[in-house]
């Protein structure tokens, strides 16, 4: 007997997509990043779904002496419809999850994939005009009038090394896709619906069990630490400075904020917190929009010319490459996250 229907672990993770995609609303979807010797500590730039954020206006003034146009977020129509399109996208996944037909769920992925290839061409065509339609009469003089970042990866303009990757959002988006193509392709393998009794169950606890996990696995921390409203748990300062701070999470999912490492690593030497279960640690980007990173994920650099709100001597950056340029700089060292520990 072969059926049009979904079953219920793809039902749910199509209740999980719809949920992610409204949070892509919330955080940023990609970000440049870029370092230069007059800037150790680099320049971001990070683009949401209705606005721009990070070093816009530090950025604007490089482009007016290239002659680049300044980026104005009233100047991109994107900002107006992307919020619209990812929220159909997600009523979309929820309707395809309620109605559990196999043709809804081809439907939403065949535009996911249209809207993806839509929505890269537009940023490497909105790349293209800023970094070619530049004033020739400008201070500075590109040579072959133009300076545009790349689409995806690193490339070197001028004396900026720039690198153009996913952030929180668009990984996200991409996950979802990976999510949507995968099922699909269950789906129209899975033509059976005669499954024996047990064997539904097992499925169905299965499917709950990957839900609850993965509802308590999507937000486990916040995006960034806020300047002037976290305070620091070791010395309970407010956090003036973000581009030091560290957030631990226990097993249970408490987060403790600090404003420093030397703060954090002090916390945890104290006796009566060794027995702390740790269930992640996560540091702020020193550079850019300092938004959190995984330790595990993070280039951790220590240096006499770091100097934390506490004293600390360490800094976390989310591309090795633009630790490295720090180190070249500045001097210091690359150090493993037990290393800091110690």
């Amino acid at each position: 007997m072969i059926s049009n229907k979904l079953n219920t672990s793809s039902r749910v993770i199509l209740f999980c997509c719809a949920i992610l995609l409204v949070l892509v609303l919330y955080v940023p979807m990609w970000r440049i990043e870029l370092n230069a010797p007059q800037y150790p500590e680099g320049l971001g730039l990070s683009i949401y779904a209705n606005k721009l954020g990070g070093d816009v206006a530090i950025i604007n003034g490089l482009n007016h002496y290239i002659g680049m146009k300044t980026l104005h977020e009233k100047d991109f129509i994107e900002f107006i419809a992307l919020p619209y399109c990812i929220l159909f996208f997600s009523i979309f996944a929820m309707l395809a999850a309620l109605i559990a037909r196999k043709k809804l769920l081809y439907t939403l992925l065949l535009f996911f994939i249209l809207f993806g290839i839509i929505a890269m061409a537009d940023f490497w065509h909105w790349e293209y005009n800023y970094g070619h339609d530049l004033n020739p009469d400008a201070a500075i003089k590109v040579p072959g009038m133009s300076y545009q970042p790349p689409l995806i990866g690193y490339k070197q303009l001028l004396n900026f090394g720039a690198y153009s990757i996913p952030d929180i959002g668009g990984w996200i988006f991409i996950f979802v896709g990976i999510a949507l193509l995968g099922l699909s392709i269950w789906a129209f393998k899975n033509y059976s619906t005669v499954t024996p009794f047990k064997k539904t169950i097992n499925k169905n606890v299965l499917s709950w069990m990957f839900l609850i996990t993965y509802l308590f696995s999507c937000n486990p921390i916040p995006s960034e630490i806020k300047i002037g409203k976290d305070a620091c748990f070791y010395c309970k300062m407010t956090v003036s400075d973000n581009r030091f701070g560290v957030v631990l999470v226990n097993e249970k999912g408490k987060k403790y904020i600090f404003d420093d490492t030397q703060c954090f690593t002090s916390f945890l030497h104290k006796l009566e917190n060794r027995n702390i279960k740790i269930g992640a640690i996560y540091f702020t980007n020193f550079v850019g929009s300092h938004l959190l990173v995984n330790a595990n994920d993070a280039s951790i650099v220590t240096s006499a010319k770091l100097h934390g709100p506490m004293n600390g001597t360490f800094a976390a950056f989310t591309v090795k490459d633009s630790a490295l340029n720090y180190i070249s700089i500045n001097a210091g060292r690359i150090v493993t996250l037990n290393e800091l520990l110690q």
